[in-house]
C-alpha cells in the first residue's frame, strides 16, 4: 500500500513537490510502515500527540472567552491544515506533508497565547519563540522523553512556518503562508463576535479580497495557487499580497494589541513569571517527566518545557496549588 502511493506521488505531483519516497529522513532510522508513507505516519504521530489534544485548551487571541465559538490553539490548526492542504491540492503539492507540518506547527505554544510566549521570551537566558519550542516538543518532550522521530521535511516546515522563517520544501511554504491566512480571517471573525470591529471597519484596500472571510480565503487561497502555479515557490501576487498586509496592520492596531484583547495580559504575565521564579528555586517540585529532563538539559530550559506545555486552566490550576490557600477543617 505504502509503495502504490509513492508510485502515485512520483505519477501525479508536481516536479517541485516532496515525495515521501525522497525524504531526507529521521534523526534515528526505522523500518518503513507498510501501509503508509512517511510523511502520512508523522501526520498520525503528531494527532496522537498529547501535545496536540492540549491545543484545544490553550489561547489562540482572547483569554478565555465567553462563547463556545471562539477559536482556540487547536481550531486554528486546524484552519491551517484545511488551508494548506487546498493550496498543496491546487499546486500539485504533497498534502500528507502540508497537512503533518501544519498539525504540528504551534505544538510549542504557550498557554495565553502569543502573550506567554512573550513572558517566557523575556524570562529565558536564550529566548523563548513558540516555533523553535514546536520542533523541541517533536524532537524531544513527546513520548516519555524519546520525542517523535519525524522526517526532516515535517521538522523543517514546523520551525520555519514563522513569516520570517525560510522552509526547504514548497510545502513549508505553503503552511506559512496559510498561516497568515487562517489566523488573519478567522480573528476577525472572532473580533466582530466580540464586536471589537465590524466588517465596515476593515481598510477599503482590504475589499479587492472580499466582503467576509470566506471570500477573502477564497481570493488569497486563488489567487496563490494562480501566480504560484508551475514554479518554484509559493507566493502571493503583489496586489493581493498588499492587501492582506493592510489587513494584518490593522488587527494589529484594532484587535491583537487593544485592551479588550490583552484585558488579563498583566495578570497571565505575572502567573508564569512568577511560577517560572518558583520552578527555577524548587526543582524538585516538576513532574517527573521533567525532572529526567535535568539529567541533559538545563533547569531553564526545563521549566520552560513544563510552563509551555501547560493549558490556559492547568496554568492557573498549578498556579492556584502554589499560592492561593486551601480551606483546611480538621478531623
Amino acid at each position: 500500500m505504502r509503495e502504490k502511493t509513492e508510485k502515485r506521488e512520483e505519477a501525479f505531483l508536481s516536479p517541485f513537490a516532496a515525495k515521501a519516497v525522497n525524504t531526507k529522513g529521521r534523526l534515528i532510522d526505522e523500518p518503513k510502515c507498510e501501509f503508509r508513507t512517511d510523511f502520512q505516519r508523522d501526520r498520525d504521530r503528531i494527532i496522537y500527540s498529547k501535545a496536540f489534544r492540549r491545543l484545544k485548551n490553550k489561547t489562540q487571541v482572547f483569554f478565555s472567552p465567553e462563547g463556545d465559538h471562539y477559536r482556540t490553539r487547536l481550531t486554528h490548526t486546524l484552519d491551517v491544515s484545511q488551508v494548506a492542504r487546498s493550496i498543496a491540492r491546487g499546486l500539485d503539492l504533497n498534502e500528507d506533508l502540508a497537512e503533518a507540518i501544519a498539525l504540528g506547527h504551534d505544538l510549542g505554544h504557550t498557554p495565553f497565547g502569543h502573550s506567554g510566549e512573550a513572558v517566557l521570551n523575556k524570562l529565558a537566558p536564550n529566548g523563548f519563540e513558540h516555533n523553535v519550542q514546536s520542533l523541541r516538543v517533536v524532537d524531544v518532550l513527546e513520548n516519555d522523553g524519546k520525542g517523535l522521530n519525524l522526517t526532516f521535511e515535517v521538522r523543517d516546515g514546523i520551525v520555519n512556518h514563522k513569516k520570517s522563517g525560510n522552509p526547504a520544501t514548497l510545502e513549508g511554504q505553503a503552511v506559512s503562508i496559510a498561516d497568515r491566512i487562517a489566523y488573519l480571517n478567522h480573528d476577525i471573525e472572532d473580533a466582530i463576535s466580540a464586536k471589537l470591529i465590524t466588517e465596515k471597519d476593515l481598510p477599503s484596500e482590504t475589499r479587492v479580497l472580499g466582503g467576509n472571510s470566506r471570500e477573502r480565503i477564497n481570493t488569497m487561497i486563488t489567487s496563490i495557487c494562480t501566480a504560484s502555479d508551475g514554479k518554484n515557490t509559493v507566493t502571493m501576487p503583489d496586489k493581493i499580497l498588499s492587501a492582506t498586509e493592510t489587513l494584518r496592520d490593522f488587527m494589529f492596531r484594532s484587535v491583537y494589541l487593544t485592551k479588550e484583547a490583552k484585558g488579563e495580559e498583566e495578570k497571565a504575565d505575572r502567573m508564569i513569571s512568577t511560577m517560572y521564579g518558583f520552578f527555577l528555586k524548587n526543582k524538585d517540585e516538576l513532574p517527573e517527566i521533567y525532572l529526567k529532563l535535568l539529567d541533559r538539559y538545563p533547569l531553564e530550559t526545563v521549566v520552560c518545557d513544563y510552563i509551555s506545555g501547560m493549558t490556559d486552566r492547568y496554568a492557573v490550576y498549578v498556579f492556584e496549588s502554589l499560592y492561593v490557600p486551601k480551606s483546611f477543617i480538621p478531623h
